[in-house]
C-alpha cells in the first residue's frame, strides 16, 4: 500500500517526524541567528503601521514562511537517492511536502483572519453604538484588506485540490500495478479484481484525506493554542468552576476528549461490520460477472442466497449505525453550545466586546475541532480500517521478498505474465483473513 509509491516507507515517515522535531528545535534555538543572515524579510516584508498593525507579510512572518518552505524542500533532497523508488519521487516525496506546505499556510491565514475578525467586528460595534465615528472608506478598506489575502489563498487552494487529485491517481496507479505484477499469485483470491480496481482508489483517497486533516489539526493546535490561552484571560470565570487559567483551552480539551471516547465506545463494532459488508458485496458481484460469460452461473437460487447474505449484513450494519449516529449527532450539535456556556458569565458581565467575542469563538472552534479530530473523522476511519484489512489480507499472499513493479510501463509488470506459469483451471480460493 505504501512501498509501491513512497521510498522505503518506514524509514521515510520516521525520518519525516524526526526532521520536523529537528527543524522546530532549530527554530527556537538558532532561529534568530539564522534570521539575521538569511531572512528576506527586510526586503519583502511590510512594516507594521497604525492602519495595519499586524500585516500578513511582516518581516518576521516572511522569515517564518521562508524557513518553513526551505526546511520542507530541503528534506526532499536526499530521497532522490535513498529508498529505491525514484519512479514516483516527484509525486510521493516532493508532492507530499507541497501539500503539507499549502496546509500550513492555510492555517496561518486562518490565524491572521482571527485577528482581522476581532478588529473588524469592533469597528462594526463602534459604528452601531456611536454613529458617525466610522467612515465608509474605513469600512470598505477593511474589506479590501481581507480580499487581498483571500483571493490568492482561494487560488492556491483550488490549484492544490487539482494537484491532490493527480497525486491520488498516481498513488492508485502505483498500487494497482504493484498488485498486478503479482497477479498470478492473487487472481484466485476472493474479490481480487475489486481490490485492485476499487480498494486501491478508496485507500489512497481516505489516507490522503485523513493525513491532510491530521496535519492541519496539529498545525492548527500549534498556532491557535497559545492564542486561545491568551484570549482566555478575558474570560472572567467558568460556570460552576470560577476563574481558571487558560480556561477555554481546558474546556476545549475536555469537550473533545469526551466526544472521542464516546464515539470510540459506541462505534467499536463498525469496522468489522464494514469489512464483512465488503466481502458479501464482492461475492454477489463476482457471481453476476461470471453470469455474463456463462449461462450456468448466476442461477436464481444462488443469487437469492447471495443477496440475502448481503441484506442480512446491511440490516445489521444499519442497526449499529442507528445508535452510533444518535451519539454522534447529539455530541456534534451539543458541542456547538459549549463555548457559549463557557463564556456565559463574561458575556452577561459585559467583559467582552463584539470583536473579542468573535475572536474567542473562532479560536475556540479551531482548537476544539483539532482536538476532536478522531471524533469528527470516526466514520471515515471505520471505512479506512475496512479497506486496510482487505488490502492487508491481499498482500499476505505476495511473497515478502518478491520484486514488484509500480507502474504500467515497468518491465517487471510487462514480463510478469510470461514468467509465471498459470492455469485457468486453478480453483479460486478465499484470502486468509
Amino acid at each position: 500500500m505504501f512501498r509501491s509509491f513512497f521510498p522505503n516507507p518506514r524509514l521515510f515517515f520516521t525520518a519525516a517526524l524526526c526532521w520536523v522535531a529537528l527543524v522546530m528545535v532549530a527554530w527556537y534555538t538558532v532561529g534568530p541567528q539564522l534570521q539575521s543572515g538569511l531572512s528576506l524579510g527586510p526586503w519583502l516584508g511590510i512594516a507594521p503601521s497604525e492602519a495595519d498593525p499586524a500585516p500578513f507579510f511582516s518581516p518576521d512572518k516572511v522569515w517564518l514562511y521562508q524557513y518553513v518552505l526551505f526546511s520542507g524542500y530541503l528534506f526532499c533532497v536526499p530521497w532522490y537517492w535513498i529508498g529505491g523508488n525514484r519512479r514516483w519521487y516527484w509525486w510521493s516525496v516532493v508532492g507530499s511536502v507541497t501539500i503539507i506546505e499549502v496546509v500550513y499556510f492555510n492555517v496561518q491565514i486562518s490565524a491572521w483572519l482571527n485577528d482581522w475578525y476581532g478588529s473588524f467586528y469592533n469597528l462594526i460595534q463602534s459604528a452601531l453604538t456611536t454613529p458617525g465615528t466610522v467612515t465608509l472608506d474605513q469600512f470598505l478598506g477593511e474589506i479590501w484588506t481581507v480580499a487581498y489575502v483571500l483571493i490568492p489563498n482561494i487560488t492556491v487552494l483550488v490549484l492544490n485540490a487539482f494537484f491532490i487529485a493527480h497525486f491520488l491517481f498516481r498513488w492508485r496507479r502505483a498500487m494497482s500495478f504493484f498488485y498486478l505484477s503479482h497477479w498470478q499469485h492473487l487472481r484466485h483470491i476472493e474479490g481480487a479484481s475489486q481490490r485492485v480496481q476499487e480498494d486501491t482508489q478508496r485507500f489512497a483517497n481516505i489516507v490522503e484525506g485523513l493525513a491532510v486533516s491530521l496535519v492541519a489539526s496539529v498545525m492548527t493546535l500549534i498556532v491557535f493554542l497559545p492564542l486561545l490561552w491568551e484570549l482566555s484571560s478575558n474570560i472572567t470565570e467558568l460556570p460552576f468552576f470560577g476563574a481558571v487559567n487558560g480556561s477555554l483551552v481546558w474546556v476545549a480539551l475536555v469537550s473533545s476528549a469526551f466526544g472521542t471516547v464516546l464515539l470510540a465506545a459506541v462505534g467499536w463494532k463498525l469496522p468489522g461490520l464494514e469489512f464483512e459488508n465488503q466481502k458479501v458485496e464482492a461475492a454477489f458481484r463476482k457471481e453476476l460477472v461470471y453470469g455474463e460469460d456463462s449461462g450456468e452461473r448466476a442461477e436464481p437460487v444462488t443469487l437469492r442466497q447471495l443477496f440475502i447474505n448481503m441484506q442480512t449484513n446491511y440490516f445489521r450494519l444499519y442497526r449499529h449505525y442507528l445508535y452510533f449516529n444518535i451519539a454522534r449527532y447529539a455530541y456534534l450539535q451539543g458541542s456547538n453550545f459549549v463555548p457559549l456556556i463557557a463564556m456565559g458569565p463574561s458575556i452577561v458581565a459585559g467583559a467582552l466586546t463584539l470583536g473579542l467575542f468573535q475572536q474567542v469563538s473562532n479560536a475556540f472552534g479551531q482548537v476544539e475541532d483539532s482536538f476532536k479530530f478522531l471524533a469528527s473523522s470516526w466514520t471515515t476511519i471505520i471505512s479506512l480500517i475496512s479497506v486496510f484489512k482487505r488490502l492487508r489480507a491481499f498482500e499476505n499472499n505476495i511473497p515478502p521478498d518478491a520484486i514488484a513493479a509500480n507502474d504500467y510501463d515497468d518491465p517487471i509488470f510487462l514480463q510478469s505474465l510470461a514468467e509465471v506459469p498459470t492455469s485457468d483451471d486453478l480453483p479460486r480460493q478465499p484470502a486468509q483473513f
